[in-house]
């Protein structure tokens, strides 16, 4: 490290990253060039208390060990977050040059901590002491799950091993980093010029003056879509221009591939085929150095699944439930695009979401552009946090924290007494340098302080969903599509997750600790309210008229609930089966080429309806696994589907006798269960705790229309 450790040197002195302490940062003061001092300022005061907590003479204890280590950690982790949150949703050339140049050493550090053999033997120490038994739940809790990290970590291997494993984190790092840079410049560097306004026909009115404005900003003639989904999609599902949609599709599954620069100016350097094998060849190794099998085995040590095989026979029993869904629904598709949409020479991927939204309006007399005009954003927000409030007993006000930009909104979460209990910001919209997508994020975790004061927790809510438009110069309230709603509704879960705990102790507080194939189920919880009428009806009104979705209306919705679902429930499990065997089965280490495709074509070939096009390379985007987080985890979406279903199902059966879903007792018992208890207990306790019993696939298969 070049830069001195003093905090009161030129480079540290009002630097934002190291001003807000345990406060709120200052985003929008943060420059490239504030990056590197303050991080290896971070990263020395990190290892300096490394350094005392394996001091022989430190005694091994809460307050000695712990508790320091912890706060050094947690000040390097935070400020961290802040850079690699603006990375996320603020990209600039300098600010990525400036974030890559410290993530190595930001990864060897923690890489290092985990491998700290003495500092393993402290914690061994702390656990066999009379000083374990002095600790409450939670902090033990903690305790026991590092021993776990640890051994994960590699702090069990040899000296000789050790350099090698922390170089494979390394890379793994830099490469995931990358992946994701390739599909952010791959979306960003997409445009096509409409110049023909004949081209627009079946285009929503909000979809053509948004491209009309997007072309503006780009100083071009006519009207410009993108690869970001609010400009790709309406496309897709309402455009009459086959041509144009065939284009557009083109482009989008084949971003960051070889076959990309056909379709984004001639770039050839985002192309994500060996990073999937590389980082697929490091998962193995370091799976084998810590002596599994596989990474897919390695990554179930944390969760709920407990063997390999249970998680691909989940799969593959949830393919053969769905796929005669799936036939009926392609069959169906297939049938109407032939007799209604003069599409004799068969269906083509690029004409599935048109002839869907075509024949669920012929079907159901609605268009999901008609129900859009219903979902004005600020009403939805508004009908989502009564709806927080009602069931969990909760107030939800506007805050006034410092943001990255100005579309940015920020609330606190107090309870029923005025008392803070959690703060989060809303960045709603898609926007160049923002990657695609939608996630919740820890700004901060719940902790009890030393001192006995309460470090309250903040969360990241990003949504991509279109930015508001002037029509006809009158600036529109933003609308959003049911799917829209229904994923704000999933992302706030998460967020509820984090920001309603009632643990003390940061390494099991929100989402901390929590297994990983049971983190969606508050997620996927929230999502069944978006189908209760009495839930819609007081979060919409019509974008012009200001009248309230019409009760017709939601009974054409709901009738149309579980349209198409077997085609989309059956894409998600070859998605989580293309992921689970890349880690369980397939050697990258004897692989090259397009191998990776490979894999995913078969097994699209053996479960799938639809075949996998030649041209598409969907899975050199496919971040979740290969830059988010997801490796050998993409099947946890389904696998928490049945737990969320079965939780949600409480609330239908308290229904019955209240007379309604937003049952407060209900609602109360999963907080205090569910959400408040974060990851301090085992997830499956957790559950048990609020059903009462084991949980039970029946609600999802009804849910879905699959029984």
């Amino acid at each position: 490290m070049t830069t001195s450790s003093n905090p009161t040197s030129p480079q540290l002195q009002n630097n934002p990253l190291l001003a807000f302490g345990r406060g709120i940062a200052l985003y929008s003061e943060v420059k490239p060039e504030h990056i590197a001092p303050a991080i290896e300022y971070l990263l020395k005061h990190a290892q300096d208390a490394v350094n005392k907590a394996t001091d022989p003479h430190t005694t091994s204890n809460w307050d000695e060990l712990v508790e320091p280590l912890e706060d050094a950690t947690e000040a390097l982790g935070r400020s961290w977050g802040v850079i690699s949150h603006l990375n996320s949703v603020a990209d600039t050339p300098e600010l990525r040059a400036a974030y890559g140049a410290m993530l190595p050493e930001v990864t060897a550090f923690f890489s290092g901590l985990g491998q700290n053999l003495a500092l393993y033997q402290k914690f061994k120490e702390l656990n066999t002491s009379s000083e374990f038994e002095k600790l409450n739940h939670d902090q033990k809790k903690v305790i026991t799950n590092s021993l776990r990290d640890f051994r994960l970590g590699g702090a069990e291997l040899s000296d000789q091993e050790k350099p090698r494993f922390a170089q494979i984190q390394d890379e793994q790092a830099i490469l995931g980093k990358t992946f994701s840079d390739h599909v952010l410049d791959a979306t960003d560097g997409f445009v096509h010029l409409v110049t023909n306004s004949e081209d627009l026909a079946g285009l929503p009115e909000d979809a053509i003056a948004a491209a009309a404005d997007t072309a503006k900003q780009k100083n071009l003639q006519g009207w410009a879509f993108t690869l970001h989904f609010p400009s790709y999609y309406p496309v897709m599902q309402y455009s009459e221009n086959r041509d144009l949609r065939r284009l557009m599709y083109q482009a989008y599954v084949t971003r960051s591939s070889e076959l990309a620069p056909q379709y984004a100016d001639g770039k050839l350097d985002w192309d994500n085929t060996h990073n999937m094998l590389d980082q697929l060849c490091l998962r193995d190794e370091e799976a084998k150095m810590l002596g599994f099998s596989n990474y897919a085995a390695l990554s179930l040590a944390p969760k709920m699944a407990n063997k390999v095989d249970e998680v691909d026979l989940f799969l593959t029993n949830f393919a053969i439930k769905a796929k005669p869904f799936a036939q009926k629904d392609w069959q169906e598709l297939c049938d109407f695009a032939n007799a209604k949409l003069g599409l004799t020479d068969g269906l083509q991927p690029w004409d599935t979401a048109y002839a869907a939204e075509r024949l669920k309006q012929a079907r159901y007399s609605f268009s999901e552009n008609e129900l859009k005009q219903y979902f004005p954003l600020p009403k939805v927000l508004d009908g989502l946090f009564q709806l927080i409030q009602t069931l969990f007993g909760v107030k939800i006000e506007a805050a006034n924290l410092p943001t990255w930009h100005a579309d940015v909104q920020s609330f606190a979460v107090k309870d029923l007494t005025g008392e803070i209990r959690a703060y989060f910001y809303l960045d709603p919209y898609a926007r160049p340098g923002k990657r695609g997508g939608a996630w919740m994020d820890d700004a901060r975790g719940r902790r009890e302080l030393p001192n006995g004061e309460i470090q309250v927790p903040i969360a990241y809510l990003v949504c991509n969903f279109a930015p508001p438009i002037k029509v006809d110069g009158i600036l529109r309230q933003p609308t959003i599509t049911h799917d829209d709603v229904i994923t704000l509704f999933h992302e706030s879960g998460h967020g509820l997750h984090h920001l309603l705990t009632q643990v003390g102790a940061l390494g099991v507080s929100g989402i901390n600790g929590v297994e990983w194939d049971a983190v969606e189920l508050p997620s996927q919880f929230m999502e069944n309210f978006c189908w209760e009428w009495e839930v819609l009806e007081k979060m919409t009104a019509h974008v012009v008229t200001e009248k309230p979705l019409p009760r017709e209306l939601f009974e054409k919705m709901l009738a149309a609930k579980n349209f198409q679902n077997g085609l989309a429930t059956l894409r998600q499990i070859v998605m989580s089966l293309t992921d689970w065997r890349l880690h369980s089965s397939f050697d990258a280490t004897q692989s090259s080429g397009q191998a990776v495709l490979d894999v995913s074509r078969k097994i699209a070939a053996e479960y799938s309806i639809i075949s996998q096009p030649e041209i598409s390379r969907w899975i050199n985007s496919f971040s979740h696994i290969f830059a988010g987080g997801y490796a050998a985890g993409y099947y946890s979406y389904k696998w928490a589907e049945v737990l969320s279903a079965d939780a949600y199902a409480a609330f239908e059966e308290a229904a019955e006798l209240s007379g309604s879903i937003l049952d407060t007792k209900t609602g109360i018992r999963y907080r205090e269960e569910i959400l408040e208890v974060g990851g301090s207990r085992p997830a499956a306790e957790s559950f048990k705790a609020f059903r009462g019993r084991e949980p039970s696939i029946d609600a999802l298969l009804r849910h879905g229309g699959l029984s």
